[in-house]
């Protein structure tokens, strides 16, 4: 199959599937996929990305259409209160193609819940520590359901921390919102949404169907250590370190100091084969300076 016969669609084109796409659209693949607004719609017309209105709380009206020729399929939209919205609004449609030879689920590394600080590798228990990671466990469960029924090639991916040029330590930091959290023994792994994507299109490549796969760098680290070292970078002096119990943080963001865990990648090395790009956060950060000019 030359390179103009393939086709992927993106259910949820955030970060991580535009950087897939553009690896694959330079490549000379077609991409398609959905977004919620007509503003995203014209700036991904911009970018020779065919877009198709989606939210997830209703089907969408010209699945048909918008489906016809997908050989690789990305889901990245989350799951909310009633479930994966793809699953529940689509999955007979997907189940249908005829075309698709590739399907990537974009989970978390939530799904492992809190392991103090200890390692794990895709055969560990998924006992996840909040509803959000729930709903990832049951989102993947279902999609895996649809690979064991209609013989899909399903494959899982459980992203880390996501950062790049658009969301990183350097951007908190010259925002002034940057804080140093205190709480010892804390780490986290991170995933420069680069390597993303090029996990993203070793799988392809290598297709194992019902396969789950950590997508995380080599070193996970400190969130404060982050933080300073971005300030290194910029050389401006950190903000003091804050005891996690003062520290002024969202709902959200304390739900994610529950986890603490390190993440092994191995298997995206042994299996697919993938060298990262960024090994590790001070890469990352280095090469998004670099990149600013």
């Amino acid at each position: 199959m030359i390179a103009s016969d393939k086709r992927l669609f993106c259910f949820g084109l955030g970060s991580s599937a535009l950087a897939l796409s553009a690896l694959l659209k330079a490549e000379g693949w077609r991409i398609a996929g959905t977004c919620r607004s007509a503003e995203k719609a014209a700036a991904l017309a911009a970018r020779g990305i065919d877009s198709y209105r989606f939210d997830g709380e209703a089907p969408m009206p010209d699945v048909a259409a918008a489906l016809t020729g997908t050989t690789h399929l990305l889901i990245s939209a989350p799951p909310g209160a009633y479930g994966d919205p793809v699953l529940r609004h689509h999955a007979a449609d997907i189940a249908s193609l005829s075309s698709l030879q590739w399907l990537g689920y974009l989970s978390t590394t939530g799904v492992y819940g809190d392991r103090q600080g200890a390692w794990v590798d895709e055969s560990a228990p998924l006992e996840p520590s909040g509803e959000r990671g729930q709903r990832r466990v049951a989102a993947e469960a279902g999609w895996l359901e649809l690979w064991r029924r209609h013989g899909l090639a399903v494959h899982l991916f459980r992203l880390a921390g996501i950062y790049g040029p658009d969301s990183n330590a350097l951007a908190t930091v010259r925002a002034g919102k940057a804080q140093r959290v205190d709480k010892p023994g804390q780490v986290f792994s991170r995933i420069h949404v680069a390597d993303i994507a090029q996990v993203l299109r070793a799988s392809m490549a290598k297709p194992n169907p019902g396969a789950a796969y950590n997508v995380c760098d080599d070193n996970p680290a400190a969130p404060e250590e982050v933080i300073r070292y971005a300030c290194e970078l910029l050389g401006v002096t950190p903000p003091p370190l804050v005891p996690f119990e003062a520290a002024q943080l969202s709902p959200m963001a304390r739900s994610f100091y529950d986890d603490n865990k390190r993440v092994s990648n191995d298997r995206i090395k042994t299996e697919l084969g993938v060298v990262l790009t960024y090994p590790d956060y001070k890469a990352g950060l280095q090469a998004i300076l670099k990149a600013e000019g």
